[in-house]
């Protein structure tokens, strides 16, 4: 930091709305907290955004000053891709506005947004779009993955549902991205994730939903696991685009349906969820009471903004993460003894493994629609290990990477890029298949210095 003029930051804190953030300064410390505590960088500059330009800035100080650039959305990535040490931080996260055309069902988006966000504005109308689980979740990060959830299997995944973005480019230039502007651009950052530029502004296509919808819990104990997970591949094969259900192994929280004794056993949970009519979901959720015999279950019709906070509980920021995932075709027996084995060796109380169901809409597209390629993948599993204490670390890590060894031979070696922590740049290629070399051509013709390179790196 020392080479870089005092005089120089000083005019950068001149040109930007926002704020510049030093080290040693006030709000620094906490302007460089992100979701998965793991991580524990220290920019040199973080340039708090109030406006694209500030981003245009940011993303001209870096390239002039010879700095290492991150950019910040709503901080959630799980291999901490929002900070860098010693360079500077775009960060998006003041940027969080919404504009609902409810007419033309359109949302505008601003880079720092997060799920709760767009829910509120677009459910104030009865409309929505496909996003994730977790409502803190940043809405840049997420579509630029690729963006899977509760409505993936109805409407597609987020990026099926972009209708535009409005780019900072590498030589500081705004462009907008869509079908007939810059497609080529337009068709990367729809799950090429954060290697063309900064995206300050998505453009989403809604759909009616709500506002209450048919979702909630059947829980199993962990002894039921492997004929519940059996019951569980087979209700999946032939469910309509209507009705996603979720897999996910844990300890029990104390949630108030279940009896006390079971908190903190092993169980099996089924999150379900209906997009149409609420009352004509409940004959397709019927059989999954059947699977065995519950613990308790809480399945109803409730507000959708509150089915999208749900997991918020579980998935708070401040504790350490690590992640590895596998997608998958189908389901084989060999699998769910790899998952029914992990989740009988639980490290933490807040460990799990959930295994989340895509297909329906999502599968139409060819394999070389968008960035993302990943039509074929049918479910993904991500282990998930949580814990409070950095002397857990590698009892915590070891255990996600010896289930995901065991659970390979049955994956169909894609990966989902959102998913993939910090140690696994080397499953790049993986997650875009075919796709990688036309990502190539792209990233060489919009970012050839690689100056966005703090991400899941695809190289000029």
């Amino acid at each position: 930091m020392n080479r870089i003029q005092p005089t120089k930051i000083e005019a950068l804190e001149r040109a930007v709305k926002g704020d510049v953030l030093r080290p040693g300064e006030p709000a620094y410390d906490e302007a460089r907290k992100i979701w998965n505590a793991m991580i524990d960088k220290r920019p040199a500059l973080i340039v708090r955004c109030a406006t694209t330009e500030d981003a245009v800035r940011g993303v001209e100080f870096a390239r002039e000053n010879g700095l290492l650039l991150a950019i910040r959305g709503g901080g959630h990535n799980i291999a901490g891709l929002a900070l860098c040490d010693e360079g500077l931080v775009i960060d998006l996260s003041r940027m969080k506005g919404v504009k609902v055309d409810a007419r033309a069902r359109r949302a505008s988006v601003e880079g720092g947004a997060r799920l709760a966000d767009v829910d509120a504005a677009t459910q104030a109308h009865g409309l929505a779009t496909p996003l994730g689980i977790n409502s803190t979740t940043g809405v840049a990060g997420l579509t630029l993955g690729g963006g899977f959830g509760w409505l993936t299997r109805k409407h597609g995944l987020t990026v099926d549902n972009l209708e535009s973005a409005g780019v900072v480019t590498a030589a500081g230039e705004v462009v907008r991205a869509s079908a007939t502007e810059n497609p080529d651009l337009f068709w990367a950052i729809r799950g090429g994730g954060g290697n063309f530029g900064v995206v300050t502004r998505f453009e989403f296509r809604l759909h009616p939903l709500g506002p209450g919808v048919l979702s909630g819990l059947i829980v199993y104990p962990i002894s039921e696991a492997r004929s519940v997970l059996r019951e569980y591949r087979e209700l999946a094969a032939k469910a309509p685009e209507d009705l996603t259900v979720w897999a996910i192994l844990r300890h029990a929280p104390p949630l108030p349906f279940l009896p006390k004794e079971t908190h903190g056993k092993g169980i099996v949970a089924l999150a379900v969820f209906y997009a149409g009519e609420p009352k004509k979901g409940e004959p397709l959720v019927e059989p999954l009471r059947k699977f065995g015999e519950p613990l308790g279950e809480h399945v109803g019709a409730q507000p959708y903004v509150a089915w999208q906070q749900a997991f918020d509980p579980l998935l708070a920021p401040g504790a350490r993460n690590y992640w590895k995932s596998h997608n998958f075709t189908r389901l084989e027996d060999g699998l769910f003894d790899a998952v029914i084995g992990a989740a009988e060796k639980l490290p933490s109380p807040h460990c799990e493994i959930f295994l989340g169901a895509l297909g329906g809409v999502a599968s139409a597209p060819a394999p070389d629609a968008t960035a993302y390629s990943e039509r074929d993948a049918q479910f993904v599993i991500n282990v998930h290990s949580r814990w409070e204490k950095p002397a857990d670390d590698g009892r915590c890590v070891g255990w996600a990477r010896s289930f995901f060894e065991a659970a390979a031979p049955f994956a169909s070696g894609g990966v989902y890029v959102n998913f993939l922590s910090a140690d696994e740049g080397d499953r790049v290629r993986a997650a875009y298949g075919r796709n990688y070399d036309r990502l190539v051509r792209v990233k060489r013709s919009v970012d050839p210095d690689n100056l966005f390179r703090v991400n899941q790196n695809i190289r000029p």
